[in-house]
């Protein structure tokens, strides 16, 4: 938020909130509430946080239209229904306003074949394979690698470094951060007789529906012979592995280092925590919560929250991980008994 100042008055108006104080204060970055600086704007979300608000050197701060100082205020106010929302809707207004790239490099190889939209940009040493199709407004960022007979949609962004196999489908409004693969083999091989092992064709392919994203270094590899599915809204963070022939349900969101084996079903509105790890074929039901760490090796009903490895519904799980402390006392008690019965 630089170079691009507004006055308190703009940025209520754009959040649909009220002004305490003076409206014609200038803003010009964002900040947090517990240091801020001379024209920053931060936000009390938090009730936590709300001894800063009297100490804060922001210019101004957005809180909940019911909050109600207990002490004087040197800030301007923003009184906004739901705080969260607004500072969500202040971030991608101005990131709306930083400059949008267009045109294609002349650094770029792309095949005589490839159907390209308007709008689109495609930078430095981006690799494109026959018959591709890539939409309006789709951004590529440099040395980028899209396979032959890929689909793009609107408004797609691929970041630089971005790897996506033969065949794969994207759709619109997606994002992937930089270093993701989409569409590498997966993981398939036969061992014979002397444990030789013989390579498994991965003659599939990876669909990925509308408004997903995929993290940096994260990867979702091919099915074997149909395919792989992120179905639309679902978020998966950093350095996740994805396996052949998965399907991940809808507004899904998976954080940083978690390992999905192969052909597990997750539901949708499922939220997984980071680290988390799927044992194959798996069925994981709708809006399924699990804790960091957790190892899942067995189903898990629609609505249930689990934790620990092998993972256990939260209660249960909570007090098998409290209890481990204890095992080295225990062990002694035993080894105590065992010693005066003999």
């Amino acid at each position: 938020m630089t170079n691009v100042t507004f006055t308190i008055k703009q940025i209520a108006h754009i959040l649909g909130g009220q002004t305490e104080g003076n409206p014609n204060t200038v803003i010009d970055k964002i900040t947090k509430i517990d240091a801020g600086e001379k024209g920053g704007l931060a936000f009390l979300i938090d009730k936590k946080f709300e001894s800063y608000i009297y100490t804060t050197q922001a210019s101004a701060v957005i809180v909940k239209e019911d909050f109600v100082p207990v002490k004087k205020l040197s800030c301007v106010l923003i009184r906004i229904a739901n705080p969260q929302e607004a500072f969500v809707k202040l971030l991608q207004f101005y990131d709306n306003l930083k400059p949008q790239k267009l045109g294609i490099s002349k650094g770029a190889h792309i095949a005589k074949t490839t159907k390209i939209g308007t709008g689109v940009y495609i930078g430095e040493g981006v690799v494109v394979g026959e018959n591709v199709v890539i939409g309006d407004h789709v951004k590529i960022y440099p040395l980028c690698y899209i396979g032959d007979n890929v689909r793009i949609g609107d408004n797609t962004m691929l970041y630089a470094g971005v790897k996506i196999y033969d065949n794969c489908l994207i759709g619109a409004d997606c994002i992937l951060q930089s270093g993701a693969v989409i569409g590498g083999d997966g993981f398939g091989f036969m061992p014979d007789q002397n444990f030789v092992y013989e390579k498994i064709p991965q003659l599939g392919n990876v669909i990925i529906e509308d408004n997903v994203e995929i993290g940096s270094n994260a990867c979702v590899d091919r099915a074997t012979f149909s395919s792989t599915i992120i179905r639309k809204g679902v978020k998966i963070d950093n350095l996740t592995q994805v396996a052949h022939n998965c399907e991940i349900g809808e507004n899904t969101v998976i954080a940083a280092c978690c390992g999905i084996a192969g052909s597990v079903r997750i539901g949708k509105n499922c939220i997984f925590a980071g680290q988390v790890g799927i044992k194959d074929h798996v069925v994981i039901g709708d809006r399924v919560m699990v804790g960091s760490q957790a190892g899942i090796h067995r189903n898990v009903k629609s609505g249930q929250r689990v934790i620990g490895s092998p993972a256990l519904p939260v209660e249960k799980g909570l007090k098998a991980l409290g209890s481990i402390q204890y095992i080295p006392e225990l062990i002694d008690r035993v080894n105590e008994l065992e010693k005066k019965l003999k």
